[in-house]
């Protein structure tokens, strides 16, 4: 009964509806509780100013590393390759396959004669052939091995890091890591052997989906690993890269 309203009762006074604030009205439309902001872009955005120094070691890059895919500005601060221990260790195994091979070749030569009772230069003559014919796919394989070998490199550019690995002569992997990705650069040095030649490893983890990537067999990576580091740290506070090549 409280409800009913008496015919004589003056009507309730109507509601007021604020105006949106200016504010909101000046960043787009309201509705409800969410503003919406129009922005835009434009279709052909001016390029960032480059000094001639960056655009010429751009070119230098370019020139250098064809395979390259560097963005404008880009250029190359140090070109990582392997040290040449690998290929001594690839040549000094196929040079004691090859003695290994004509050891037995010798023998077998002997078992031949002695097993068929035929003369001694047939069977030398087909052992050795054999010998040689093993030694030449040795030969073959050890350039193989030393092409895919050298065909690994690690690239420090003053926007990030590019590593170009060769697994087999028909696989290839290619990875690059924005300077600003990267949360750790470490080496790694053990032994007796890697410390006298100073050689060793890179390791490099990245923030977010913790990718670790790994470069073997780097010479003097202790200097390596620093340069990474102060390129990094120089990038993330936005300082120009320092470029070794300067000094």
């Amino acid at each position: 009964m409280n409800n009913l309203r008496h015919p004589f009762d003056p009507p309730h006074p109507k509601r007021q509806v604020p105006d949106p604030q200016p504010e909101a009205v000046a960043r787009g439309a309201v509705k409800g509780d969410t503003r919406y902001v129009h922005v835009y872009r434009k279709l052909d955005p001016e390029m960032p100013k480059m000094s001639e120094r960056t655009l010429q070691r751009h070119k230098d890059s370019l020139r250098r590393f064809p395979g390259l895919n560097l963005s404008p500005g880009e250029y190359v601060i140090s070109a990582v390759t392997r040290h040449p221990i690998g290929i001594i260790r690839i040549w000094t195994s196929v040079t004691v396959f090859v003695l290994l091979i004509f050891l037995l070749a010798w023998q077998m030569a002997d078992i031949i004669v002695a097993a068929s009772q035929s003369s001694s230069s047939q069977a030398g003559a087909i052992a050795y052939a054999t010998a040689v014919l093993l030694s030449g796919l040795a030969v073959v394989g050890g350039i193989a091995a030393t092409y895919i070998y050298n065909d690994n490199y690690f690239y420090l550019t003053n926007e990030s890091v590019i590593q170009e690995t060769r697994i087999s002569l028909f696989s290839r992997h290619e990875q690059t890591v924005s300077l600003s990705n990267i949360e750790d650069a470490s080496f790694r040095q053990e032994g007796i052997l890697p410390t006298m030649l100073n050689y060793g490893a890179i390791r490099l983890s990245t923030e977010g989906d913790e990718t670790t990537y790994r470069f073997n067999f780097v010479a003097n990576p202790k200097k390596q690993v620093a340069v990474l580091n102060n390129a990094v740290e120089a990038f993330k506070n936005g300082r120009p890269v320092y470029d070794p090549s300067d000094d």
